[in-house]
């Protein structure tokens, strides 16, 4: 190979696009090959090995994951090697709500970030995995890291499942890529929004990608510029003011109940990225209303139910969140106040 990659490698693959395999993507083709498979990469992985400058299209570097690959390419990859873990563990209290020796579920608190990043490069989610996990997180998919397959917001309270192992890793991801389309995914949200729907149910179908010039921000953009992104909803209870949701996702991008409920209207409370122009609502609220708004210091967002079939040992699991005490008490106040 005549590139340099901007990971340290370790194992060189190189295949050779068969006429059936034409017209594939890059990152697909990759993840479907069986000696990929056999190191437990995911395509989520391969994407970004890809996007590092791992990989080579006929000799040249190839760092777009989406490109068609055409009968005959030669297409070489770079698999590096596992790199230690960067976050140190930390005793951190985390409340697991099942685990065996592949994975485990926890319902995460508001305020703790799931990953490090600058700014948060510890007391995170991971730091405390790592002090309940010890040894028994495995290098994951190239890093030795917890394996973190989905997050949830810092700000955001409510389940997440976290792969223990390399195959639980894998299947897991295989899982979060479908969306719950052909293999089973459940994620349930409750959301607090401003206002009420005027209809019982229904869908949101709109592509979210980088705001224009706010690139801390998400928005709904055309799809050329964003990926598809498809919410359901269901009112559950209307406080005139304000109603409670359960949110439905499709898809899974990111801040993505918080980007649709925006784009309707109906902006999630106390989310001061994509609802600031609703704060003014809080005064048509009642008193204790007003006043647990205030205190909440987040978006009422709450990854309630969590669903899906173990990736190792084929059993199906369902787990329950119960509305954590800040947004409980939320609830009862724009009920009594309504």
């Amino acid at each position: 190979m005549t590139f340099k990659p901007d990971i340290p490698s370790e194992t060189a693959f190189s295949f050779l696009v068969a006429p059936e395999e034409a017209g594939k993507r890059l990152d697909r083709y990759l993840a479907e090959r069986a000696e990929i498979a056999a190191a437990h990469v995911s395509r989520t992985r391969v994407k970004a090995l890809v996007e590092s400058g791992a990989a080579t299209l006929n000799g040249a570097p190839a760092r777009d994951a989406s490109a068609r690959l055409g009968e005959g390419d030669r297409v070489e990859l770079l698999l590096p090697q596992p790199e230690p873990a960067a976050p140190q563990g930390e005793d951190i209290p985390l409340e697991v709500v099942f685990e065996d020796a592949h994975l485990l579920v926890v319902d995460k608190p508001a305020g703790l970030v799931v990953h490090p990043a600058p700014g948060h490069e510890s007391g995170t989610l991971v730091n405390a995995l790592i002090s309940h996990c010890g040894d028994s997180l495995s290098g994951i998919g190239g890093v030795k890291k917890p394996g973190i397959v989905h997050r949830i917001d810092k700000d955001t309270s409510g389940l997440i499942v976290i792969a223990k192992t390399d195959a639980a890793h894998a299947g897991l991801s295989r899982l979060f890529e479908d969306h719950g389309r052909r293999l089973n995914l459940t994620r349930d949200y409750l959301a607090f929004v401003w206002g009420a729907p005027g209809r019982g149910q229904g869908t949101i179908e709109a592509p979210i990608g980088r705001h224009a010039t706010q690139r801390e921000r998400m928005a709904v953009v055309a799809l050329a510029r964003g990926r598809e992104a498809i919410t359901h909803w269901e009112k559950l209870e209307d406080f005139g003011a304000a109603s409670l949701l359960r949110c439905s996702l499709e898809t899974g991008r990111t801040h993505q109940i918080r980007v649709h409920m925006a784009h309707i209207g109906h902006p999630l409370i106390g989310d001061l990225t994509y609802g600031a122009g609703f704060k003014t609502k809080v005064a048509r609220l009642s008193a204790p209303a007003r006043e647990a708004v205030e205190a909440l210091g987040r978006q009422a967002l709450h990854a309630a139910t969590l669903g899906f079939t173990h990736p190792v040992t084929g059993e199906e699991l369902l787990f329950e969140s119960e509305l954590p005490a800040d947004l409980e008490a939320l609830r009862k106040a724009l009920a009594e106040g309504a």
